[in-house]
């Protein structure tokens, strides 16, 4: 029986049982649902809160918000790196800088006390980024004409596929920075409504288009936003009545433009989830997740997602800037440790970072090494490359897979095709400031870097459940000798 008509047979089966035993006067045991639709269901539902969780999150400014939020509602003391640091066995604590990347850690109840030989703890961290390729909202941000057109002058952020960003509903998110009085304060700002759209060029007009289409982003990726009732200076405008302020008290914003394409859990048998930036807030959510409903007494661990991933991790707040190599020898300091005791931390500890996967495209199998490549449904993909781009090698492989492996979780394998260059990500980037074991994850998607993105809404809980396990595993890790998992 195929999937979809599996799901409808055990629907049909549900309704009748509901309908057997209201007639019997009964309530339908719990044991006669169907296991295969309530794990389904539960799928479903945990996609569905992917697809929340991104929705909230239009710009890196929105998601280290949403993230803080989450935080928040679950007990974390904010420290401001500005501060002085006060820490307990047993607290629970995050830092943001720039306001676009946070650092999140729960110290264990078991960590010891700074003895004689100092403080012998470790830290077990997912990273993942909050940024998504996108065009960017230049300093002087409109463009007027031709004739009463008003269009958006942007560059691109990232390394998107451009020609998905046309003919469709776009927003604009991001940061405001206002002057009240003496004062520069830093505002979010997301409208919740449809800004703009870049058109396409008719085929009449361009009769190639379906040969070859390489669009000039001077020239074709500037959105329309009014055909003559706005003018220049319209934008500050609508910023400052979302923000209840005058115009000429905003000063500079970082504004992105923003898919307005809502997500949504999709298929016959409701196999797919396809939203905007699943690419990288599908493991931002899914660590989070992983973060917040695990429990280790023995050690510290650590959630990250930081900034500027697409564009090369370079600034003060990317993932190879000081932040982390600065929040955990702080963490080291505040539990009573040394210099020396935040080095030893550092060699017994172990990053997964965590960034999407390409799963095997349907109609383009070839692009794919035959024997590394991943499925979508078939759970975590551990990344590994030659060239050393991902982190990953056999050390850090073994560790996380025997995890893995104790919690009956599946995982899956990527390796780019020895004649193709591949991409990269944070790992061995964060690795430069703070060194320590690694290896590279991420959920397998289709579609990556388009405005609109494609994964399975299986491999959401299999991530949740792969990354908890990681959480809760105690590793006594012995240099590159030997790992023992607790």
């Amino acid at each position: 029986m195929a999937v979809g008509e599996k799901g409808v047979a055990c629907a049909q089966s549900e309704v009748r049982g509901e309908r057997e035993a209201r007639g019997k006067g009964e309530a339908r045991p719990e044991s006669e649902a169907c296991t295969e639709c309530g794990t389904r269901a539960k799928g479903e539902a945990r996609a569905e809160e992917l697809i929340e969780f991104i929705e909230s999150c239009p710009s890196m400014f929105h998601t280290a918000a949403t993230i803080s939020g989450r935080l928040d509602a679950a007990g974390f003391t904010y420290l401001s790196e500005g501060a002085a640091w006060e820490l307990a066995r047993g607290g629970r604590y995050y830092t943001v800088r720039n306001n676009s990347s946070v650092i999140a850690w729960q110290v264990g109840a078991d960590v010891p006390e700074a003895g004689e030989g100092g403080l012998a703890t470790h830290f077990q961290l997912c990273a993942s980024h909050s940024d998504s390729p996108t065009f960017k909202l230049k300093s002087v941000p409109e463009l007027e004409g031709p004739g009463s057109y008003l269009r958006l002058d942007t560059e691109a952020y990232g390394g998107m596929i451009d020609y998905t960003w046309f003919d469709r509903p776009l927003g604009i998110a991001g940061r405001v920075l206002v002057r009240e009085g003496t004062r520069v304060e830093s505002r979010l700002v997301a409208p919740d409504r449809d800004l703009a759209i870049i058109p396409s060029v008719p085929i009449h007009m361009q009769r190639d288009v379906n040969d070859g289409f390489a669009p000039n982003r001077a020239r074709d990726l500037c959105p329309l936003v009014s055909i003559g009732a706005l003018g220049k200076g319209s934008l500050d405008e609508l910023l400052a009545a979302e923000l209840g302020v005058e115009p000429e008290q905003i000063l500079a914003r970082d504004l992105f433009l923003v898919n307005r394409q809502p997500g949504r859990v999709w298929g016959a048998a409701q196999e797919f989830v396809s939203v905007p930036k699943l690419d990288d807030l599908a493991c931002a959510f899914t660590s989070l997740e992983a973060f917040l409903g695990s429990e280790n007494a023995a050690d510290v661990s650590v959630y990250a997602c930081f900034d500027n991933e697409e564009v090369g991790s370079n600034t003060k707040q990317g993932a190879m800037s000081t932040f982390l190599r600065d929040t955990l020898a702080r963490v080291v300091a505040g539990l009573g440790g040394s210099e020396e005791d935040y080095h030893r931390a550092l060699a017994c500890s172990m990053l997964v970072s965590c960034d999407n996967a390409h799963g095997t495209h349907p109609n383009r199998p070839d692009l794919h090494d035959s024997a590394n490549a991943p499925v979508l449904g078939g759970g975590l993909v551990v990344k590994e490359a030659a060239n050393q781009k991902y982190c990953t090698d056999a050390f850090s492989r073994a560790a996380l897979l025997a995890v893995c492996a104790d919690a009956g979780v599946p995982t899956q394998t990527f390796a780019n095709r020895s004649d193709m260059a591949g991409g990269s990500t944070l790992g061995n980037l964060s690795n430069i400031q703070a060194s320590m074991h690694a290896v590279d994850v991420g959920l397998p998607q289709l579609a990556m870097h388009s405005s609109y993105e494609t994964g399975a809404v299986a491999d959401v809980e299999l991530a949740i459940r792969a990354l908890t396990a990681f959480y809760n595993a105690n590793l006594a890790i012995d240099g590159a000798d030997a790992v023992t998992i607790r």
